[in-house]
């Protein structure tokens, strides 16, 4: 049972949900770079529905992106890495009950329209609707006390975490599944040589996927406190970018050729065309975190005469969510280790100005409502 809550006195009320306050407590997006903690409403279930009281969330550059460009109207609440316990079931939900400890996926695709069929789930119109509230048009929600979780999303994107994970780490399932499908798509071989450009923590995640495909892995980044972690993930090929021709620097360990396959795992269009220069002829590059529609320069003979190819990779895959739960839940990475700081919600302001203005020694940062 989640710490602080008080049951009601009702047996088969008990069952269906937990004492809820009727006002909670939210960061609230109300413009560009304007977010404030405020009291709003407990967001109401309907039947298929739950409501879940969050333990953790984590920020994410999506969410940051939407309050630094405006891109979404206002108000919402943004946030979309939560795990927490279910303190609410609607009617005709199934597999679920009030305690359990659940995390949740804010994106589900139809399963049946044109995209679907073909496999890029995140062109999906249904999902390109969001799932979870805690209020205001529906924005994820993780930001909040509780998050409400539509019908669609229950049946398909609600997990339970086994006992013995911590909520940290289960509050990784999403970044990871995006990660993994990220290196899948790369389709690479055992050893194969990766570069990925930025040790954040999406950079670590997907570094260690890698590996965990067989392939040699080389990682770079202006932050040597960062290239320092990443050598505590077993990924010890590490240049620091600050000090060395990064370029220059994988043609070196690579016999002149340059990686098979770059990720770019930092924002910002400016890193594009070393990526592409640090890959070798026929080589592949998995744009990862450029999310802010823009231009970009790049030299087309790279993809034509030199044939390497230039790939994209966002969101989850419906298709890779029971693989991902069990990398996350066995534990075969230490994602909750990656948390660098923790915020309970009246200071939510301040933890997304740090993952908006990121510290070397700054890596996930998490808001934790119960703190």
């Amino acid at each position: 049972m989640y710490p602080g809550m008080v049951t009601v006195s009702h047996v088969s009320e008990c069952q269906r949900r937990l004492a809820i306050p009727a006002q909670m407590q939210a960061a609230v997006y109300r413009g560009v770079n304007d977010v404030r903690v405020e009291s709003v409403p407990v967001p109401q279930i309907a039947g298929g529905e739950v409501l879940i009281r969050v333990h953790t969330c984590g920020i994410c550059g999506t969410d940051l992106k939407k309050i630094h460009t405006g891109s979404h109207s206002a108000p919402r609440i943004f946030g979309h890495e939560t795990s927490g316990v279910i303190a609410a079931v609607g009617d005709d939900v199934q597999g679920f009950a009030v305690g359990d400890r659940v995390m949740v996926f804010h994106h589900i695709p139809c399963g049946e329209c044109f995209y679907c069929r073909r496999k890029v789930f995140a062109q999906c119109p249904v999902y390109k609707k969001v799932g979870c509230t805690a209020g205001f048009e529906p924005a994820g929600g993780g930001f909040a006390e509780y998050v409400r979780v539509m019908d669609w999303i229950v049946r398909r994107g609600l997990v339970k975490i086994p006992d013995g994970v911590s909520f940290e780490q289960a509050a990784f399932l999403e970044p990871v599944n995006t990660c993994l499908k990220g290196v899948e798509a790369l389709g690479l071989e055992p050893g194969e040589t990766v570069l990925v450009i930025g040790q954040g923590p999406i950079g670590i995640i997907l570094a260690s996927l890698a590996r965990r495909a067989g392939a040699r892995v080389m990682v770079s980044d202006l932050y040597q406190q960062r290239l320092t972690i990443s050598e505590s993930y077993r990924i010890p090929e590490t240049i620091d970018a600050s000090r060395s021709d990064l370029v220059q620097e994988v043609r070196r360990r690579t016999y002149g050729r340059g990686a098979d396959a770059v990720m770019l795992a930092v924002g910002g269009n400016g890193l594009i065309r070393p990526a592409m220069d640090s890959a070798r002829y026929g080589g592949r590059v998995m744009l990862f975190a450029q999310t802010a529609r823009g231009e970009a320069t790049i030299d087309p003979a790279a993809v034509c005469v030199d044939e390497k190819t230039l790939m994209g990779s966002y969101s989850a895959s419906v298709e890779l969510q029971d693989e991902s739960a069990r990398l996350v839940f066995a534990g075969e990475i230490d994602l909750a280790g990656l948390i660098s700081h923790r915020f309970p919600l009246s200071e939510a302001v301040g933890a997304l100005d740090l993952a908006s203005n990121p510290r070397p020694d700054s890596m996930k940062i998490v808001i934790q409502p119960a703190l």
